[in-house]
């Protein structure tokens, strides 16, 4: 596999408002090399940040694709919390018709546009599903086809995820305050799109029980999205090894 080279580029002013964007190593005319964008999780909360990714992003960039590894504004920092987090998400999947695009110009590289691939661990499955259908699955000049959350936290309406101290910290208000916000910020209430979304979960998840995403499947595809959910051995935080079965599953599912 090939040496990636990684780059940080801002989408926005803010101090967490950027990402790290890694080329392949690849040779002109080696054809169109896929996209994929990661969002990662850990609460929403500053104790986590993009580079627990960092293993993976420079793994899928090793296997040729471009990799667009974001960061956001998470609950403890000016303008996180809801919406802000999640608008931070929009302007980072926008900043692929732009900063992303131009760096991608003057490195001679061409990606396919149309088939990009949105993958989120936990607290970022959520900001990736939602980000997505809140876009349509589309930007100005880029088709997200597949969205990939990994033990995801996909409905904040339910009770076993509503009263968790960080989705409550997040929305900046308990359920029965405001749960029109709660509803608003889950994928499971979000407009159906034309991506795909391929859900992966852990079976011995202690933070996310699976039965979640066995739920969230099913409902959506009651509602007509094209949805599936892939099981796999592990934990909740198997998916930052390149090694982890969640990994290869999210691998196969990418094409690579």
């Amino acid at each position: 596999m090939s040496r990636p080279t990684r780059r940080k580029l801002a989408y926005g002013s803010a101090p967490s408002q950027y990402g790290h964007l890694y080329l392949p190593a690849v040779a002109p005319g080696a054809g169109r090399a896929p996209l994929v964008v990661l969002i990662h999780g850990g609460s929403w909360s500053t104790e986590f940040a993009l580079v627990v990714y960092s293993a993976v992003a420079r793994d899928l960039a090793a296997r040729g694709a471009v990799v667009w590894n974001i960061e956001y504004r998470r609950v403890e920092e000016d303008g996180g919390g809801w919406p802000g987090t999640g608008r931070d998400v929009l302007a980072a999947l926008a900043a692929l018709d732009g900063p992303v695009a131009q760096q991608l110009a003057v490195a001679g590289i061409a990606v396919d546009r149309r088939a990009v691939a949105v993958v989120g661990h936990s607290a970022g499955g959520q900001l990736a599903a939602w980000a997505v259908a809140e876009l349509g699955a589309q930007t100005r000049e880029h088709t997200v086809s597949l969205v990939i959350p990994q033990s995801a936290v996909l409905d904040f309406t339910v009770p076993e995820v509503r009263t968790k101290d960080s989705v409550v910290a997040l929305m900046g208000a308990p359920y029965e305050q405001i749960p029109e916000r709660y509803a608003q910020a889950s994928p499971a209430h979000a407009p159906v799109t034309a991506a795909t979304v391929a859900v992966v979960h852990t079976v011995d998840d202690q933070a996310v029980p699976i039965e979640l995403s066995r739920h969230y499947v099913a409902q959506q595809s009651a509602r007509g999205q094209a949805t599936a959910l892939y099981e796999v051995p592990g934990g909740h935080p198997d998916f930052v090894d390149p090694a982890s079965p969640g990994h290869r599953q999210t691998l196969r599912l990418l094409g690579l």
